[in-house]
């Protein structure tokens, strides 16, 4: 290893001035609104509030992928959040999601509105209100849900180890990303296997585990992530890279991607959407 550290913990930590790294500015130890701004609501039965990072997408993903399979109502309004701004600290979204994370969903397509966070209960939130990319009863059930928990339990050591200490911390150092490159490749390695033997993750048929899992898992072996597909020798997961590449190539994907996206390339982009015309 090469860096021997100097840092000896205190009895009590406090937080310091400033953590360092890319996201910096919005780290704090406290929950709560920082300002008073109430979100803006539009004309369709859900109301999202995102930005186009992987849990993000995989939200934008299932409703265009609603929309295509023929369910008009899950049309929705797609408000841009901006994290780096400290949007998700508004009271607004602080009242739909108190954890300040993306994504949030408003679901108002019945009486009362609904507040839906987390992604993977969006996810299922969507699933089960249109019957939908989730199996309604027994094995198969199961084993989609099986594989939506894994991405929830595995992707924060893929993002906020792996990713943190690659790309965004604010010097390299070799014990943390040795250790997160070590467990990525395992992960990568778990879905190559399943993927050895299924054409989509929890089966032969598309579902909200594919959904959760290929923004992350997905992006990274198609080079989306962090810069790292060299670095963890991605080209060694045939199967993930053969599903990867035929989910890539959905329209409803190729959509989704777009949706609420303020980086990347300007035609990827899609600060907002109102109507389908809008991904046009």
């Amino acid at each position: 290893m090469a860096e021997q550290s100097t840092y000896v913990p205190p009895q009590v930590w406090t937080p310091p001035a400033s953590s360092g790294g890319t996201f910096a500015n919005i780290n704090r130890p406290v929950a709560g609104a920082t300002h008073e701004q109430e979100l803006p609501v539009g004309k369709h039965p859900f109301q999202l509030y995102s930005l186009a990072t992987p849990n993000g997408v995989k939200v934008t993903i299932m409703l265009e992928e609603l929309l295509a399979a023929g369910h008009t109502g899950a049309e929705y309004d797609a408000w841009l959040i901006r994290i780096n701004e400290g949007n998700q600290f508004s009271s607004g979204f602080v009242d739909v999601n108190p954890n300040s994370k993306i994504p949030a969903l408003v679901d108002r397509s019945g009486g009362a509105p609904v507040r839906v966070f987390e992604s993977g209960s969006i996810l299922v939130h969507l699933a089960e209100k249109f019957g939908a990319f989730l199996p309604p009863h027994g094995a198969p059930r199961t084993e989609v849900f099986n594989w939506l928990f894994w991405q929830m339990g595995s992707a924060p050591f893929l993002g906020g180890g792996f990713g943190h200490f690659f790309a965004y911390a604010p010097e390299k150092l070799q014990y943390p990303i040795d250790r997160y490159a070590m467990e990525a490749k395992r992960q990568l390695d778990v879905l190559d296997r399943q993927l050895a033997e299924h054409r989509f993750v929890a089966g032969d048929d598309y579902s909200i585990a594919d959904m959760a899992i290929w923004p992350w898992y997905g992006g990274l072996v198609l080079g989306q992530l962090y810069g790292a597909a060299e670095f963890l020798s991605v080209h060694e997961y045939a199967h993930v890279k053969r599903w990867a590449d035929e989910i890539a190539a959905r329209p409803a994907v190729i959509r989704g991607r777009k949706v609420n996206r303020s980086f990347g390339p300007e035609q990827e982009q899609v600060h907002e959407r109102h109507a389908a015309a809008d991904l046009d």
